[in-house]
Formats: structure tokens, C-alpha cells, sequence
């Protein structure tokens, strides 16, 4: 692969780990960048995973090094969202993607409407810590390993996913779940990797240089978060969300794509 093709996508990855640090959805950008590279669908996903490690680390190392993580709440919910993603690998061949991806669209436009509405109902919500619908314990062993095993098995919009959870189950406010966020989805994102370099797929020059420059992104990113918070988090969620879901419907092998077009 040419130098200056490498680079470009290495250009990819930073804008990618800067977004996806604040709303998810960094995948948008890096696997149409890495298909139009010359790589087969399987290879690119792999070595999104490579990048893609990078950017969630480097977040969940940023919110950590400013305490917005609880690693004592939070080393169960690693532990089965772990579980889960290795399963959810495991069941790619005999679960029905199709099915998954009509519905998905369907759940993300639902959680943008959640999240550019919950404020006029409660002005601090998603803004503070409130009153959690969950509990921990309950969380562990319930959402972490069913969003874990979502995103070994198909993937888009599980940061998404996570933060709904946080926010609507947990009662964290955006900054808290956006940071309790990155720590399970990089932990899902290792599980997942783990499995992809037994394949053989990944390309490692492309997948690194997307590390490094995912990991400068995210570290900005996550300032970004931290000083404005909920401000700018929530009107990302919202486009991220509304964004993905465009793009799946877009997809014509999706369930829902003639339903979409025959409207238009």
C-alpha cells in the first residue's frame, strides 16, 4: 500500500478517535476509509479492531487519569461484557445478522429522540448523576455482557448502546457514562480483536499507524469531553446515532432499505 495512502488513512483514525471519544460512531469513517483502501469486508473489520483498540484505550485511559471511572464498580462489568463479546464472536455463523440489522436503525433513531428530548423533561438529565434504575450487580450480569456479546457479534452503534444503558438504567450523567463507556467498549473490542488475529486478516502497518493516530484523537477528544461535558456530548449522540442509522439503511442487503426507498 502506498505511503501516501497510509497516511491519509492514518488521518482517518485521528478524526475518527477525536469523535469517537465524545459520541461513539468512529467506525462511520474508518471502515468505508479502510474498503475504499483495496481491502476485502473481512479485512477491514479486522483491522478496524486494531485502530479501533487504540482509540477506546487511549479514552478510557484519559477519563481515568481525571477519576471519572470507578474501576472497583466497574472490574465485574469488564469481566462479563469480556464473556460476552467472545461469545458474541462465537455465534457470527449461526445468529440472524439480517434481523439484527433491520431492527438497529429502528433502536438508534429511538435513542436520538431520548437523548435530544430527555432535557426538556428534566434539565439535569444526563447532565448530573440521578436516581439509577438499575443496580450494579444487576448491570454486570445483565446489559454489560448482552451489549458485550452485541458487538462481537455485529457491532455498529454499541457505544451508543452503552451510553443509553449508563444513562437511562444507571442514572449517570453523560460525562460518567460517556467514561464508563470506553472502558467496556475497549474491553469488548480486545475480545473481539483476540479472535480477528487468529484469522490472519488484520494488516498491521495500516492498523497501527490508524492506532497511533486514534490514540492523538482520543486523547483530544476526551479533554474536549471533560471540559464541556454534556454540552457537546449529547448533540453528538444524537447526530452519531441518527448517522449510523442512515448509513444502515443506505445498506441495500438491510431488511428495511426497499421499505425506505418505496417511501421516497
Amino acid at each position: 500500500m502506498p505511503l501516501t495512502l497510509i497516511a491519509i488513512l492514518g488521518a482517518v483514525g485521528l478524526v475518527a478517535g477525536f469523535v469517537d471519544s465524545l459520541a461513539g460512531g468512529g467506525g462511520l469513517l474508518t471502515i468505508p476509509a479502510l474498503l475504499l483502501s483495496g481491502l476485502d469486508p473481512v479485512a477491514a473489520i479486522a483491522t478496524n479492531k486494531v485502530q479501533g483498540s487504540f482509540g477506546s484505550g487511549s479514552a478510557a485511559l484519559a477519563f481515568a487519569r481525571r477519576g471519572h471511572i470507578d474501576f472497583r464498580q466497574m472490574r465485574g462489568m469488564i469481566v462479563t461484557t469480556l464473556l460476552g463479546a467472545w461469545l458474541g464472536v462465537a455465534a457470527v455463523t449461526v445468529a440472524p445478522l439480517s434481523l439484527l440489522a433491520g431492527a438497529l436503525p429502528v433502536l438508534l433513531i429511538t435513542m436520538a429522540i431520548y437523548f435530544a428530548f430527555s432535557s426538556r423533561f428534566s434539565p439535569k438529565a444526563g447532565i448530573e448523576d440521578g436516581k439509577a434504575r438499575m443496580t450494579p450487580r444487576l448491570f454486570t450480569w445483565t446489559m454489560a455482557p448482552l451489549i458485550g456479546f452485541y458487538d462481537g457479534l455485529f457491532g455498529p452503534g454499541t457505544g451508543s448502546f452503552f451510553m443509553l444503558a449508563f444513562v437511562a438504567l444507571c442514572g449517570y450523567g453523560v460525562l460518567h457514562a460517556t467514561a464508563s463507556t470506553k472502558l467496556l467498549n475497549f474491553t469488548s473490542n480486545i475480545a473481539s480483536l483476540a479472535l480477528f488475529i487468529l484469522s490472519g486478516k488484520i494488516v498491521w502497518v495500516v492498523g497501527l499507524v490508524m492506532g497511533v493516530a486514534q490514540f492523538i484523537g482520543a486523547q483530544a477528544g476526551s479533554y474536549m469531553a471533560v471540559r464541556q461535558g454534556a454540552r457537546i456530548i449529547r448533540p453528538l449522540l444524537v447526530l452519531v446515532c441518527c448517522a449510523v442509522a442512515v448509513k444502515l439503511l443506505l445498506d441495500p442487503a438491510n431488511p428495511l432499505h426497499q421499505a425506505v426507498i418505496s417511501l421516497f
